[in-house]
């Protein structure tokens, strides 16, 4: 951690604070490759004067902003302790959570440092770890809830977070299975329409799934634990008449089941096994009139035990920056003009319960 002394200057009204970065660290890991690091905190609080000179770092600014920028240094040092880099994201979700937590939007005490260092799986050469507080807390809710609902827009994580808590449970001999599933819900297309057998009409909607686990286990074993029955990905449709025992369970784009099926799904609960459902409620697919399950499953179980409901928003999404800024003007749109997935929200059988925030 730097060492850290902050005094305040009587004629200007400033604060300053000033850090010492140990030499164990050198300092391009504090401050990025070109300072890179180091223009993403400046660009963040314009109204403090950042100093660097040899391993001393330097800020002089009102007492609140200087304080933040104290912390994001610390919590910075925190991160390269453990082995891992400070990344520009990193740095600028680190703020942002700080800023949260200074203005009384965050309810936690988890630090940047606790969520950007939390590890799910390692593969590949690379580690799949939360990379903002919600995020944290949805991967915290898998592991001490039976049935866990990740409910968000595009881009937020749900299904990959939860592949990968799939992959970590199956290798440490939690479960003996993994089962993941979709509806098979035209996005404005039509199967029939398409060539090929039934298993290839439904196969590209199966393929966000295949990806993810491409991304966490040896490819060359992903055949062979599919045929032994150890990996399943199967279309919703094919969860019908079963009880799941010892099993990791996915039901991803549950938006777009109805409240039937949802009903089903859930009810093919076995022994020792555990439920994630993942679904955007603002990306609904089912013909104009049909509920989403998702939807009314917020008012049904909401508040039962051992059944969680994590909500994340544009602030979570890990994508391109600019897909954040979409998912907002859509919100806002639908808002202003009493709409919903670009129809009007009484044409959708739209249900009381929360939004997915």
């Amino acid at each position: 951690m730097t060492q850290t002394r902050t005094v305040r200057t009587s004629a200007q009204g400033k604060a300053r604070a000033q850090f010492t970065v140990p030499a164990a660290h050198p300092m391009v890991t504090v401050l990025g490759s070109g300072d890179s690091l180091l223009r993403v905190i400046e660009k963040a609080f314009p109204a403090v004067d950042i100093h660097v000179r040899g391993n001393e770092i330097s800020a002089v600014g009102e007492a609140p902003e200087v304080t933040l920028v104290q912390r994001v240094f610390d919590e910075m040092m925190l991160v390269l302790r453990t082995g891992q880099p400070m990344t520009e994201d990193a740095v600028e979700r680190s703020i942002a959570m700080l800023r949260a937590s200074e203005n009384g939007k965050s309810d936690g005490q988890e630090t940047p440092a606790e969520v950007l260092t939390q590890n799910i799986l390692s593969s590949r050469g690379r580690t799949i770890r939360p990379k903002t507080l919600n995020q944290k807390r949805y991967v915290d809710a898998i592991d001490k809830h039976t049935v866990v609902f990740g409910i968000g827009p595009a881009g937020t994580g749900k299904t990959y977070l939860a592949m990968a808590k799939a992959v970590q449970a199956l290798q440490s001999k939690q479960v003996n299975r993994i089962i993941l599933t979709r509806p098979a819900v035209e996005a404005g297309e039509r199967l029939g329409f398409l060539p090929g057998t039934l298993y290839e009409k439904i196969d590209p909607y199966l393929r966000p799934l295949y990806d993810a686990l491409h991304d966490m286990l040896d490819p060359d074993s992903i055949p062979r634990l599919m045929a032994a029955g150890t990996i399943e990905v199967a279309p919703l449709a094919y969860m019908r008449g079963r009880t799941l025992n010892d099993a990791f369970i996915i039901l991803d784009e549950a938006q777009n089941t109805s409240p039937e099926q949802m009903k089903m799904f859930l009810t093919r609960l076995g022994f020792d096994s555990k439920i994630v459902i993942t679904g955007d409620v603002t990306q609904v697919d089912l013909p104009n009139g049909t509920k989403s399950g998702l939807r009314q499953v917020q008012d049904i179980l909401e508040g039962l035990d051992d059944v969680h409901f994590s909500r994340l928003s544009s602030q979570d999404v890990v994508r391109h920056k600019l897909v954040g800024r979409i998912v907002d003007a859509y919100e806002k749109y639908d808002s202003e003009h009493g709409t919903e997935n670009g129809g009007h929200q009484g044409g959708r059988g739209r249900q009381s319960g929360p939004k997915g925030k």
